[in-house]
């Protein structure tokens, strides 16, 4: 089944939150068949969830929770307490995070780690900066992040975490988008060394500069399970466009299957 989903980062109001369900739910219908999720604020998790009907299938995640399970870690909140609000994936380890708020591969591995103990889902983001894909380093770099970030759960608890390879010059207000060929040895390297053998990954995601003009043929190269989707899904009539663009995609892999 194909994943789409939206993180919103540091926007929408508990009001646009609603509205934004409200759409969705008016759209139910392009949901099926695919795995949707939406990462709000904290603030608007649990209006989300109180918001969306249970019948909608719709994964409601978290942009972020501390590693330890309580404690004095003024401004976080535990991976209990994002349960507690109706979340059950976060997201770990993006880019930004790295870069504004200092969090190396070790902080990201307890992270994962704390998800998994809580029951949630963790989207593991990784991907390389500019220099390093200039210098022909992206394997390597995206492998060791993911190595890493899965160092501290146990092999047969990987079938629960879900990978976003998220380029670091593809994100942003000044990304740009990849080509199909840009990505699709990284995307075939996560497949095979953590999506397709056994004790291997739930799913494997791209995000970066996704659009719904180019969001088929990113989804058509091998190895992809998804899309993560920035600005371009915030919405919600976009994000309605981009799940149709995913199931179709979802149905034509399957009808090549057989």
């Amino acid at each position: 089944m194909t994943w789409i989903g939206t993180s919103w980062k540091m926007n929408k109001t508990l009001a646009e939150a609603r509205a934004f369900v409200d759409g969705l739910v008016a759209a139910r219908s392009a949901l099926d068949g695919v795995r949707a999720f939406v990462i709000p604020p904290h603030t608007a998790i649990a209006a989300v969830r109180e918001r969306l009907p249970s019948d909608v299938p719709l994964l409601i995640g978290a942009q972020n929770a501390h590693w330890a399970p309580a404690g004095a870690y003024t401004g976080e909140v535990s991976m209990e307490m994002i349960a507690d609000a109706g979340a059950t994936l976060v997201e770990i380890g993006h880019s930004e995070r790295r870069e504004c708020f200092g969090e190396t591969d070790d902080t990201v591995a307890l992270k994962v780690e704390a998800a998994v103990a809580a029951g949630l889902t963790p989207l593991l983001c990784v991907g390389e900066p500019a220099e390093v894909r200039a210098a022909g380093g992206e394997i390597d770099w995206v492998a060791g992040q993911v190595s890493r970030g899965l160092s501290r759960i146990a092999a047969h608890d990987r079938h629960r975490v879900v990978l976003a390879y998220e380029p670091v010059w593809a994100i942003g207000d000044l990304g740009r988008e990849a080509l199909p060929d840009e990505i699709a040895p990284v995307m075939a390297m996560l497949s095979a060394r953590f999506g397709e053998a056994r004790n291997g990954v739930a799913a494997v995601l791209y995000g970066g500069s996704v659009n719904r003009l180019n969001a088929a043929a990113l989804l058509g190269v091998p190895g992809t399970d998804g899309l993560f989707v920035g600005r371009a899904a915030w919405d919600v009539a976009e994000f309605v466009e981009l799940v149709r663009i995913g199931a179709r995609a979802g149905a034509a892999g399957r009808l090549d299957a057989r």
